[in-house]
């Protein structure tokens, strides 16, 4: 641990994760010996920090790169009855809340997962922070790109206000720049995206 609440070397992850819950910015890395944790911490993390990892191959076969620990995941869920939805975000690493919205009705979870993004995206931008950012839907990371929410839920009166949320995120996007990657978080291999909501 280069850079947290505490600094040095760590024998297990439930101590390294003090160390980082909440601390932005935290640098550390995890090594195959003592020895060569020991080296690192001699020297520059920038030199550690980031490298490409592999992780164990699935049971595919396939050997797949870990996300990044440190960044923003979002998610939403929507309950299909009765179409009311939330969404909301946390640190990857150690799940701290971000941000919560909801319940809202008369949405879907496409839109949900919209409006994550880009409360995300604000919050960053608001904040100064750099962070990338991991959703686990494809459609809402293309009507970011696109900069367009292009959902087929009707506009009602029950949902007049879910609307206007989408109407300001779009806008919002249109008037803005940022440098925060958006990411594909991938379920298959690294299981729920942190900000899931675990009602499945």
């Amino acid at each position: 641990m280069w850079e947290g609440h505490n600094k040095g070397l760590f024998e297990n992850w439930a101590d390294c994760k003090k160390a980082v819950d909440g601390y932005i910015g935290a640098k550390y890395k995890s090594f195959t010996s003592k020895d060569e944790a020991q080296k690192a911490l001699e020297d520059n993390p920038y030199k550690h920090i980031g490298k490409k990892e592999k992780i164990a191959k699935s049971a595919i076969g396939h050997s797949k790169t870990p996300p990044a620990t440190q960044s923003i995941a979002v998610d939403a869920a929507c309950n299909m009855v009765s179409g009311e939805m939330e969404y909301q975000g946390v640190y990857s690493l150690s799940g701290e809340l971000i941000f919560k919205m909801g319940p809202f009705s008369g949405a879907s979870n496409n839109i949900g997962e919209f409006l994550a993004l880009v409360h995300a995206l604000a919050w960053c931008k608001a904040k100064g922070v750099d962070l990338p950012i991991y959703s686990d839907s494809k459609t809402a990371i293309a009507w970011v790109k696109n900069k367009k929410a292009r959902t087929t839920v009707t506009e009602s009166n029950q949902n007049i206000r879910v609307f206007d949320l989408i109407t300001r995120a779009e806008n919002w996007l249109k008037t803005h720049t940022w440098t925060n990657k958006i990411l594909k978080w991938d379920t298959e291999n690294w299981g729920e995206i942190p900000a899931d909501y675990g009602r499945k």
